[in-house]
């Protein structure tokens, strides 16, 4: 059987990295970890609460999609996030909602991959 201990990261593909980098730095905040680089391509990882988000545009047929794998990154102030990323004219895929558990949204990052805005309900179950 295997046993999995955790997520070592999730990855996205991305074509242009410094558009990328202004996208999840400048605009997420996030502040870069491990970065590799190679013959002028990239891997910049963001540790985030003991999880790593990658991206990358090392891996030629591996193309960014709206509809492959998503992140949902938790946010402290879900107003104040949504907020920042309207006045950067992020795209949004889903429109802010609220269900009974936590408020989300879906973005857009500059290569068009879904990254989910979230604030879990701190009273909900």
């Amino acid at each position: 059987m295997i046993k999995v201990t955790e997520i070592a990261f999730t990855g996205y593909p991305v074509t242009d990295m410094p558009r990328a980098r202004a996208f999840y730095e400048g605009i997420l905040g996030l502040k870069p970890g491990i970065s590799y680089e190679h013959e002028g391509k990239h891997w910049i990882e963001y540790d985030i609460a003991g999880a790593a988000l990658g991206i990358t545009n090392m891996v030629p047929h591996w193309a960014p999609s709206r509809t492959g794998p998503s992140v949902a990154l938790e946010v402290a102030d879900f107003e104040a996030a949504i907020a920042t990323l309207r006045a950067a004219e992020v795209k949004f895929l889903v429109e802010p909602s609220a269900s009974p558990v936590c408020h989300m949204a879906v973005v857009a990052d500059p290569d068009g991959n879904s990254v989910c805005i979230h604030h879990r309900d701190q009273h909900a179950h």
